[in-house]
């Protein structure tokens, strides 16, 4: 069973999940496979993969066959498990807790793609809220806390396999990452008397450098301290904490404006590995007035060295205004391939 365990100094968790070093994680020296090869997340492989959760199909297609448009299952090498019970506990000045939690795949698209920005607006949509469904449903659990969505692209990335895919942790506690930013929000809130993410949509729209795409619902920029190089957040304009609250409306806007993004990015940095994350709100919290989820797209075109360990310092060689200029300037087509 994966363990959780609480570093006594920082506060930081960690999960010790031995059989994730079973999972098929490719070698960086190697190229990616190349198309045409075996892929358990295509469609016709579903016995490939554990037993799906939740699949969005044709309605005479069957649980586990053909007809999927996205799918969701468990990962088969899954950093916590949902079966079992917390068992928080103490030993000496260390405290830790069984490894329960949830580890699950969206699969974005039945047929072999490499490139999210490929798919169609109305998969884009699909994936979407098939990350606010799951979300929903998995807050139910008294035992889980946080909810994680996050994708990897390229190797660099920390992609294991190249089919467009992404994945939701959902853990016990609150990351220590997500606490210290709630906690800033928190400060500026008690402070000022508003939400720091609604005064950064408002300052980039005074300035104008750093935003990349601007709709009615949604605007993404380049963050003033940006830790990347080409780094971009996405943020919806109307306050909300909380993703799994957001409307369909929305997520019909934001399939687009991710779609574009990526597409940007794709097309300037000649298809860079990145990851995003979806920054939410705790499941145990009610509408937060001081926090704003968000999206945070970051390419892997720099490497964390011993610096930025040692200090938790970055160094970014492209200033954000830059970043924002070339990306908002790079044409793209949103016409999906395939």
């Amino acid at each position: 069973m994966p363990e959780l365990r609480k570093d006594p100094i920082v506060g930081r968790w960690v999960i010790i999940a031995t059989d994730r070093a079973k999972r098929p994680v490719a070698p960086r020296t190697e190229p990616e496979a190349p198309s045409g090869s075996f892929c358990p997340f295509c469609e016709g492989q579903e016995d490939k993969t554990p037993q799906e959760i939740i699949a969005y199909r044709d309605r005479q297609s069957r649980s586990n066959e053909k007809g999927w448009r996205v799918r969701v299952v468990p990962n088969k090498f899954p950093a916590l498990q949902i079966e079992g019970e917390l068992h928080k506990r103490g030993e000496g000045i260390y405290d830790k807790m069984n490894g329960i939690g949830a580890h699950e795949v969206i699969i974005e698209c039945p047929f072999h793609e490499v490139s999210l920005a490929n798919l169609s607006e109305d998969n884009i949509r699909e994936v979407l809220w098939v990350y606010r469904d799951r979300l929903v449903d998995l807050k139910k659990d008294p035992r889980l806390v946080y909810g994680m969505l996050f994708k990897n692209v390229g190797a660099a990335a920390g992609a294991s396999l190249e089919h467009s895919h992404s994945q939701l942790i959902v853990t016990p506690i609150v990351p220590i990452n997500v606490w210290e930013e709630m906690t800033g929000a928190m400060e500026f809130f008690n402070y000022r008397g508003r939400c720091i993410y609604c005064d950064m949509i408002h300052q980039e729209h005074s300035t104008e450098k750093r935003i990349v795409l601007d709709t009615p619902s949604f605007v993404a920029f380049a963050p003033f301290a940006s830790r990347f190089p080409f780094e971009t957040w996405i943020l919806p304009k109307n306050h909300n904490s909380h993703f799994e609250n957001i409307h369909k409306t929305e997520v019909d806007e934001l399939g687009t404006v991710l779609k574009t993004i990526l597409l940007k990015l794709e097309v300037a940095l000649d298809k860079p590995a990145y990851n995003y994350i979806i920054h939410t709100a705790p499941f145990d919290t009610q509408t937060l007035p001081h926090y704003h989820w968000h999206m945070e797209i970051i390419p892997r075109l720099t490497r964390v060295a011993g610096f930025e360990w040692g200090t938790g310092f970055y160094i970014n060689p492209v200033p954000p205004e830059q970043a924002a200029a070339f990306l908002r300037e790079t044409e793209v087509d949103l016409t999906p391939r395939k």
